[in-house]
């Protein structure tokens, strides 16, 4: 098969390599998919720079975690009729060595999810890490009907899908963006928009909300504790998926006697179940018409280390895929 891969760790165009590799052969429990298109997330480049003193987990690596693509063979155990299914992927690379961005991808039979016809390759490919870490981030203290749902960084990956999960389950949206011009870019979930460049994001946001909010979708927890602290309703949680700052601070006193519980979440390590729940709301979610993602730029397989550059340098508004030739 076609594959990307890499040996050693190091700057995207110095450690890939793009070229023939066995076809992987599924076991007991496992489905292989004929892999179309391939999802690039930061996570996926992180492990390839070697980020935060990581070191390889496996002698070689196909990156990438999420694709989308067609069953075209199984393992033992698992029903044959899966042969010909679409698929969405999630999890490839997650304790794993090869990955969505070659022309075949085994993973468990679980970890390929029906993908209904009427959904593209493209949506299919962009829900696994940002659609679970949203789902996550969102549900995992509960539901949230009728609550006050605050996300930071809307135009994100994870942060659109969580606005648009948690609207889809009945909370009213607020979300901050990072400037005035971007406002014209959030979509039809948010309630109420509001930029960090204007002079009192938190009373902006506490007009909306004067008891404070229920939930907060963080993105930045270094940049945001202050104002989230400022807006935080009594027993609110803050879900936070990334800090700018490995050793972030927080108002401890006000938090707590606020009585504001912080969920830190790592996609890696999310129960099975909640993964497996996740994966079924979000097809859910998506065959109503109740979730989109803005696709960014497109790059063929050949040209792997552009997009995880792209990615590396903040993508942009949209996600980063790379397409696999049939």
């Amino acid at each position: 098969m076609l594959a990307s891969w890499y040996d050693d760790q190091g700057p995207a165009a110095d450690v890939l390599h793009v070229g023939e590799l066995p076809d992987p052969v599924p076991g007991p429990g496992e489905v292989r998919v004929r892999v179309t298109v391939s999802g690039v997330n930061p996570g996926d480049t992180k492990k390839r720079r070697g980020w935060l003193g990581s070191s390889m987990p496996f002698p070689r690596v196909i990156p990438h975690s999420d694709g989308a693509g067609v069953v075209d063979a199984v393992g033992a155990g698992v029903d044959v009729h899966r042969v010909g299914q679409r698929v969405w992927v999630y999890g490839a690379q997650s304790y794993r060595p090869f990955g969505t961005a070659a022309q075949y991808t085994v993973v468990p039979d679980h970890q390929a999810v029906p993908l209904p016809d009427h959904l593209s390759d493209e949506l299919g490919a962009s829900l696994g890490i940002p659609g679970i870490t949203a789902h996550r981030a969102v549900f995992a203290d509960g539901p949230v009907d009728g609550q006050l749902v605050l996300v930071h960084g809307i135009l994100g990956g994870v942060g659109s899908l969580a606005a648009q999960l948690a609207h889809w389950a009945g909370a009213t949206v607020i979300a901050t963006v990072r400037r005035t011009a971007d406002l014209d870019h959030v979509g039809p979930a948010v309630a109420h928009a509001i930029a960090l460049d204007t002079g009192e994001p938190a009373a902006a946001i506490r007009s909306y909300a004067p008891r404070g909010v229920d939930r907060i979708i963080e993105v930045a927890l270094s940049d945001n504790a202050d104002l989230d602290n400022a807006v935080a309703a009594n027993n609110a949680v803050i879900a936070a998926y990334a800090t700018r700052s490995d050793r972030t601070e927080i108002p401890f006193w006000p938090l707590l006697f606020n009585n504001v519980t912080l969920r830190l979440l790592g996609s890696d390590d999310f129960p099975a179940e909640a993964k497996r729940q996740a994966a079924r709301d979000l097809t859910s979610a998506a065959a109503v018409g109740a979730l989109t993602v803005a696709v960014g730029d497109r790059h063929p397989l050949d040209d792997i280390a552009k997009a995880h550059d792209r990615v590396d340098a903040g993508g942009g508004h949209g996600r980063i895929l790379v397409t696999i030739p049939q």
